[in-house]
């Protein structure tokens, strides 16, 4: 056990999605000495990063989104280059919603204050642009031009590459036991004790138990996502190669959720369709949980509007989302101890930002000036919510 003793590490990671992998290879990338710990052997499915598919996209209610977006476009484009490997497909990206609704007016004076290359769809072109699909009377409708698809799974690898062709070292299936805070931080896993001079949390849904160890407990859910494949009636309908778009259609009431889409790629004659929430459980115990009410909600929304797919599910996955009661992330440093770092709380939309989360966590951990406002990410918001565990 006492095997890690001699190496003292600049920076530790805990968590190899996207998140931490990102922020190792940057601290990597900047010369620092840079350890990533990941509990499951990799690569695995027992998190949020994995999956062929995610959506990536400009299209924010928020400011602060979209200008981070910006740059995770630019970081995104960049990795593609180092790695060699295509991690994105332009798509477009088409968003329904209750056209005098507050998001979705809120969504398209964003876009426009921001130049966001953007298309609004009449009612009477929509069925032009967009075949097979229903627009639910009262919807308006939009499509973000640079919008599209990420490989997820593929850019997870590649980022861990990079930071090993960068001197970085990955220790997975080495579940973390214990934190001890202090001006070097010990990290002991299941099977080695570790030192770092800052440490960075990225563990998504284990975020707390790890958080637990230093004092700190965050108000996080952790939900189980259904994530569902409908079959095409004619193969090809909804595909990338039909120039089919991702799409959202905004949730028309209070207290109901986004329903998502991407176009059949990943699994041929499979077209990802999903409801943007799920119900809550354990992150060890995930399988255990088997709620499908958001399948039903899926299944009249498919019947409804996607004409073209047989409405029900012909495969179901899993995944997690970790979840802040405002759905915005959390990027700060331990409100005890400066020198270890959390992201947490991605709840569902934070694999598009990896580049630029991987960034901005790295400079808190050099104790750099973070280069964005990371003000709406702070753990102070949650004042009256975030409590000690001591």
């Amino acid at each position: 056990l006492l095997a890690g003793k001699s190496i003292l590490y600049d920076c530790i990671v805990i968590g190899a999605g996207i998140q931490g992998s990102c922020t190792a290879y940057q601290l990597a990338k900047n010369k620092q000495k840079t350890l990533l710990l990941e509990q499951f052997v990799l690569p695995h499915s027992r998190g949020s990063s994995h999956g062929q598919t995610r959506v990536i996209r400009k299209t924010y209610e928020e400011d602060f989104y979209v200008q981070m977006m910006h740059e995770s476009y630019e970081l995104w484009a960049q990795l593609e280059r180092e790695a060699g490997v295509e991690l994105y497909r332009r798509t477009g990206l088409l968003v329904m919603g209750p056209e005098n609704g507050e998001g979705f007016s809120r969504l398209k004076a964003t876009m426009q204050r921001h130049k966001i290359p953007t298309v609004f769809l009449e009612k009477q072109e929509f069925s032009q642009h967009i075949p097979n699909v229903n627009l639910a009377d009262g919807n308006g409708a939009l499509i973000d031009t640079f919008a599209g698809v990420l490989y997820a799974d593929r850019a997870l690898r590649a980022v861990q590459r990079l930071f090993q062709s960068c001197g970085g070292v990955i220790k997975d299936g080495e579940k973390v036991i214990d934190i001890r805070p202090g001006a070097e931080v010990t990290v002991t896993t299941d099977s080695g004790v570790y030192r770092g001079r800052s440490l960075v949390i990225t563990a998504g849904p284990w975020a707390n138990t790890l958080l637990r160890h230093t004092g700190l407990q965050l108000p996080l859910k952790v939900v189980k996502i259904n994530v569902c494949y409908w079959k095409e009636e004619i193969p090809g309908t909804y595909s990338v190669g039909q120039s089919f778009p991702c799409f959202i259609e905004m949730e028309p009431k209070e207290g109901e959720y986004d329903i998502y889409g991407l176009p059949s790629n990943e699994y041929p004659g499979l077209m990802k369709v999903c409801y943007h929430m799920g119900s809550e459980t354990e992150p060890d115990e995930r399988d255990k949980q088997t709620d499908r009410g958001d399948i039903d909600i899926l299944v009249r929304f498919v019947t409804r509007c996607l004409p073209g797919l047989v409405p029900v599910p012909a495969v179901v996955e899993s995944c997690m989302y970790t979840v802040t009661p405002d759905h915005n992330f959390v990027l700060d440093s331990h409100p005890t101890y400066g020198n270890i770092i959390i992201g947490a709380g991605f709840s569902g939309h934070g694999f598009k930002f990896g580049p630029i989360i991987g960034k901005l966590l790295s400079q808190l951990a050099m104790g750099q000036v973070p280069s964005h406002d990371l003000s709406p990410f702070r753990i102070q918001r949650f004042q009256s919510h975030a409590r000690s565990s001591l």
